[in-house]
């Protein structure tokens, strides 16, 4: 059944969506996958979709189960919690659309939760939201799409997508707070050919409208949390069953060697750390343990050795960073003459740089000095509202 009223779509028309040619179709011959993960934006895009006319399936991956991870339950609000694949097959009943719940358990483990595990390990601060777009989430999404014969996957991500001269190009969102484009950029030119966006160009505010207008089961349900396998707030509780070699304990020392005091395991801390460290007092003049209150900050994490190594602010300072495994929507030439503005955590807002290709990474100059910048983590870059791709943050000492 089709009930749902042209006139609270998104104020971007359909064909900012779709590409012409398949525009150039009846809608009822267009089908189209959603990838439903039972929240608010995944089920409005699902009603959009259904709005137009076209053949929807809603799909909902079964990514894992909080056992495995942990004892303590789930809270409200975490991503993916055990309530979520029942709220999208309400979703999709109500819509009269067809559901599938898949079950991709293994495939989550691998390529997201163990990596997570693993970069903490490695003295590295992971981010398993791009992993889990970059394998799972879009990766096998798309081959699932091919293989029910659909034109397209649609997904409740605020970013924008356009198409300029046959080229696939992504944009940031119109509400600023809600921008995802950080955790997508390792989406590559070729998925972008079938995946659309058409929650980019609206707010959140409208998002929520539209639930309540289209009655979804899900119009009042709270926002998910980024990593969507910490059901209890705690990464600890899961590294703790996973990779117990991350909290052996070891020596916490200044940048010249000196043994300051212990820790517990390198996992307890992160880059930029300031509150928590374990140890009293400061940094000397000559840069031993001394009795001056300087305050002292995580500079970096020695797995090799079991190290914490602690400074002060000022060392914390990076002119540079190196990405690696850089993933870019244009070429070498062009991308070395834009004006750039780069984000390294998803919540900043971006600031100006500039990019040095060296070899097959790509480095970051900055025009003033960064702090707290953790290998591991992901530099993204833009020109206005394009993005430009980006890279992880590589360990360089």
């Amino acid at each position: 059944m089709n009930h749902l009223a042209e006139h609270t779509l998104p104020k971007a028309e359909i064909s900012e969506i779709m590409p012409a040619d398949i525009l150039l179709r009846p809608a009822r011959d267009i089908r189209v996958v959603v990838a439903m993960s039972g929240g608010v934006d995944s089920s409005v895009a699902a009603a959009i979709m259904q709005a137009k006319g076209y053949q929807v399936i809603g799909i909902t991956l079964q990514l894992y189960n909080h056992g495995d991870t942990s004892t303590a339950p789930a809270r409200k609000g975490a991503c993916c919690a055990g309530q979520d694949i029942h709220d999208a097959r309400n979703v999709a009943a109500h819509l009269g659309i067809t559901h599938y719940v898949l079950d991709y358990e293994n495939r989550f483990k691998q390529s997201v939760i163990d990596d997570f595990a693993d970069s903490y390990v490695r003295g590295e601060t992971p981010l398993p939201c791009v992993r889990c777009n970059q394998s799972v989430k879009f990766n096998d999404l798309l081959a699932e799409t091919k293989r029910l014969g659909a034109d397209a996957l649609i997904t409740g991500h605020y970013i924008r997508k356009q198409v300029h001269d046959g080229v696939a190009l992504l944009y940031r969102a119109v509400q600023d707070k809600k921008d995802q484009s950080y955790f997508l950029f390792a989406t590559t030119a070729a998925q972008l050919e079938t995946l659309y966006f058409p929650l980019g160009g609206q707010d959140k505010a409208v998002t929520r409208q539209m639930a309540e207008y289209y009655r979804l089961p899900v119009a009042a349900k709270a926002e998910s949390q980024d990593i969507c396998f910490v059901p209890d707030g705690n990464y600890r509780t899961i590294l703790e069953k996973l990779r117990p070699e991350a909290f052996v304990g070891g020596d916490i020392v200044d940048m010249a060697g000196n043994i300051l005091g212990q820790h517990k395991g390198i996992a307890h801390y992160t880059i930029g750390q300031r509150k928590g460290i374990g140890i009293g007092g400061g940094m000397g003049d000559g840069g031993g343990a001394g009795d001056d209150t300087k305050p002292l900050y995580v500079l970096k994490l020695d797995a090799k050795h079991q190290r914490v190594i602690v400074g002060e602010k000022q060392a914390l300072g990076n002119e540079s960073i190196l990405l690696g495994n850089c993933n870019w929507f244009m070429e070498d030439d062009a991308l070395m003459q834009q004006s750039v503005m780069v984000k390294y955590r998803s919540v900043m807002t971006p600031i100006q740089a500039r990019l040095e290709r060296q070899t097959d990474k790509m480095r970051v100059h900055f025009t003033k000095p960064q702090y707290g910048i953790a290998p591991g983590q992901a530099a993204v870059c833009y020109h206005g509202d394009r993005v430009l791709g980006g890279g992880w943050i590589q360990r360089e000492t």
